[in-house]
């Protein structure tokens, strides 16, 4: 599922307001040695943290219907995944990398809930939006000050982009074949003799036996 979310995202950030630019989008860790080797201008999204979002947790199980509206499975709710990317612009200047900044914010603030028709794979098949968020209120533990440091480079401005994911839980439960028969009713003598009477009712059976005798009953001269 990761790599799809990359894939994703670096469609997102080459489209929009940096759609034709020519601006490169990178997933490499932005460490000193690559910030060395870089000649041309680039978008950079590093995936520096990756958290289950407990609050979106679910049990019970989901159905899974065939082309027929059938139940044909039944699996767990996914588990839902908060990875988090932190979105660098490198140019020669800082004015450059400000405004690659500006075009790398306008073009994802309009996708807050990429729909499922949008996602790749996987992700599609589960059927869900996926809700993206750019530089919102930081709940990890971990400052970006210490990212950096990590990474063995220099404090720069950056968008902090989370994105909200799915995980399919497995296994997958098969489920019972459809209800196709009706209930059988067996009557037997009150002293417990042998059987003197056996019926098969259908839903649809029952129902106009129903409708019957209510259409009985609405004529009779007494009725109200």
């Amino acid at each position: 599922m990761i790599h799809e979310v990359d894939e994703v995202l670096k469609g997102l950030l080459g489209g929009g307001a940096l759609a034709g630019s020519g601006i490169d989008v990178s997933l490499d860790a932005p460490t000193r040695d690559w910030a060395a080797r870089r000649n041309a201008p680039v978008v950079n999204a590093y995936l520096y943290d990756i958290r289950e979002d407990t609050e979106r947790r679910q049990r019970g199980q989901l159905p899974v219907r065939d082309e027929r509206d059938i139940v044909v499975r039944r699996r767990r709710p996914p588990r839902w995944f908060r990875l988090s990317y932190l979105v660098t612009a490198w140019t020669k200047t800082p004015q450059d990398e400000h405004r690659l900044l500006s075009a790398a914010l306008a073009t994802l603030l309009p996708h807050e809930l990429v729909p499922p028709g949008e996602l790749p794979g996987a992700l599609a098949e589960l059927g869900l939006s996926v809700p993206v968020t750019v530089s919102g209120s930081r709940t990890e533990s971990r400052s970006l000050a210490e990212i950096w440091s990590a990474l063995g480079g220099e404090l720069k401005p950056s968008l902090d982009l989370v994105v909200t994911v799915p995980f399919p839980a497995f296994p997958e439960y098969e489920a019972g074949p459809p209800v196709t028969e009706g209930a059988m009713v067996r009557l037997r003598g009150t002293d417990g003799g042998p059987r003197s009477s056996e019926r098969s009712h259908r839903p649809h059976q029952v129902a106009a036996a129903r409708a019957a005798r209510e259409t009985t009953a609405a004529d009779r001269p007494d009725a109200p």
